[in-house]
């Protein structure tokens, strides 16, 4: 059994790809390294550089490799910049997507994990985010995961492909310091990078309808997250029928000045964050309930809010002492 993990040289997905490994279960990877990072590839796991835009490079690692399901993470992932780069976004998540269900379909593969987004739900007012709430994106990046999903589900319709879509909310923390959040737009390396470097951390907007005036998210660790990626594999291989989409969620929301604060006992690095102008595209409020996904694919959120951060914190420093390189908001 060989499953595929596109962008599994990414934070997420090298967490992934290692906890496949973990459950004796081969892993091919597609990535193009424009904001993975080629060591993040756990030993064990095979490479394949390229970018599912090209159909061909697609159909090549497809022919090549014997396929039995996979795990779609690959994209364009940065919400506020996907607002002024929307065809390129749309490129990169939606064409890609039908490169990659077109090649399985071509070879067989009979399953797919799709990461999607709590971005397909926007700025919501339901207090707890179920996967009945309406969805309703704002920013191209949210449209082009919920686009995604719709594109899964039409070809599981027609051709019987056993799928389901993870809908993440803030993926934090590390399960090995060899391997960190490079992101140049998520809330935990922007701060890490500043406290390395001497700046002040940056709240972007305090005037949100939240209970401090900062966005209030569901941070769960990445460690947890993976893990729910083979259990839903598992389930698939063994032709379970899972439910299309699944929240990843604690329950519970922290706000950015909360998280500022617990930064600073965590690193021992006191500060007071700079605010700056709120991002277009960012909702003000997304903490969603776990409770079917724990129901169906054992999602079980096993870190404290210091667990994300003292780890994500260690694997900060790795990289930095590694001189790994951040990715780019111009990165594809």
């Amino acid at each position: 059994m060989t499953w595929l993990v596109t962008g599994g040289a990414g934070y997420i997905g090298s967490h992934v790809a290692r906890a496949f490994l973990a459950a004796g279960i081969d892993v091919v990877v597609i990535d193009d390294l424009s904001s993975g990072v080629a060591a993040f590839v756990p030993e064990g796991a095979l490479l394949e550089q390229g970018s599912l835009v090209d159909a061909a490079f697609v159909d090549r690692v497809f022919a090549e490799h014997p396929v039995t399901g996979v795990v779609h993470l690959a994209g364009y992932k940065y919400a506020g910049v996907s607002v002024q780069r929307p065809m390129h976004t749309y490129t990169q998540n939606v064409t890609a997507t039908v490169n990659l269900l077109n090649a399985m379909h071509a070879n067989e593969v009979p399953s797919i994990v799709f990461s999607s987004s709590a971005a397909v739900y926007g700025n919501t007012p339901a207090e707890f985010v179920t996967e009945s709430t309406a969805t309703a994106p704002e920013s191209p990046y949210g449209e082009t995961k919920l686009i995604g999903e719709w594109m899964i589900a039409d070809q599981a319709r027609a051709t019987g492909l056993r799928h389901t879509s993870l809908r993440y909310f803030n993926v934090v923390g590390s399960a090995s310091p060899e391997v960190s959040d490079t992101s140049p737009h998520n809330l935990f390396p922007l701060v890490f990078r500043a406290l390395e470097s001497g700046a002040t951390p940056k709240i972007f907007g305090d005037q949100y309808p939240t209970p401090d005036g900062t966005c209030v998210r569901d941070y769960v660790h990445v460690a947890d997250v993976a893990a729910a990626h083979v259990e839903a594999a598992k389930k698939l291989d063994a032709g379970v029928a899972l439910e299309r989409a699944y929240n990843l969620g604690s329950g519970s929301g922290v706000s950015v000045r909360e998280i500022m604060t617990e930064m600073a006992e965590v690193t021992g690095i006191p500060f007071t964050p700079e605010v700056l102008p709120a991002r277009p595209g960012d909702p003000a409020r997304i903490v969603a309930s776990g409770e079917l996904a724990a129901r169906d694919v054992g999602w079980m959120p096993a870190h404290t809010l210091h667990d994300m951060i003292a780890s994500g914190w260690a694997a900060a420093r790795h990289t930095a002492a590694a001189a790994v390189p951040a990715a780019t908001a111009a990165d594809r």
